[in-house]
């Protein structure tokens, strides 16, 4: 056995295809680029986008409406479950922290705690959102969910119906709807010239 022939890895060091070498392996004469044309000169680099001439894709597909993912905003996820397995009792957990147990990739990202699993141990939870659920879930046994940005404001809350709304409403409902009081027609005064006959 030689050195050469121990390899960290199979199939790390792949050999060359070997082109232009005769006609009996398949890739003699032209070396598989095939006859004249760009694709057989040397330098050639076929771009993605190109249809050699046809009305390309991205051209032929109407561009309209308002797509969020550029404006989204990710979190790395770690569920209660996953914190009772990888922490001790009375333990402190930080995006750091989980970093360096494994639950997530990067200590600097965004962290949200979902609440799927069953939490027993006493633990102070640092995040940046938690779900309704798992913040009940740590703070039902004694820990703490403390938020590491403000908490998000609810959006559209629908506000209460006003009183007068609320028994029109109710009139409707009962059948008797609301009679506008009817105004008293003022008596025509007769023009004089009316009331002088011709003699």
């Amino acid at each position: 056995m030689n050195i050469t022939e121990i390899t960290t890895r199979a199939g790390a060091h792949r050999r060359s295809k070997r082109v232009g070498r005769g006609e009996s392996s398949g890739h003699g004469k032209t070396a598989g680029r095939g006859h004249k044309g760009a694709g057989a000169r040397s330098g050639h680099r076929r771009t993605v986008l190109a249809e050699g001439g046809m009305f390309p894709l991205f051209r032929r597909l109407p561009k309209y409406g308002f797509n969020n993912a550029n404006f989204r905003t990710s979190y790395q996820i770690v569920n209660v479950a996953d914190l009772e397995k990888r922490f001790e009792p009375g333990g402190h957990v930080t995006p750091a922290t989980l970093e360096g147990v494994g639950l997530i990739r990067d200590g600097k990202a965004l962290v949200k705690v979902l609440g799927n699993g069953e939490l027993v141990k006493q633990l102070t939870v640092e995040a940046h959102r938690f779900s309704a659920s798992a913040a009940a879930k740590i703070e039902g046994v004694g820990g703490e969910a403390k938020w590491l940005m403000p908490k998000p404001k609810k959006r559209f809350v629908k506000r209460p119906p006003t009183q007068d709304k609320a028994q029109a409403k109710d009139a409707t409902k009962s059948g008797k709807k609301q009679q506008k009081p009817k105004t008293q027609q003022k008596p025509q005064k007769k023009k004089e010239n009316d009331s002088k006959k011709p003699e």
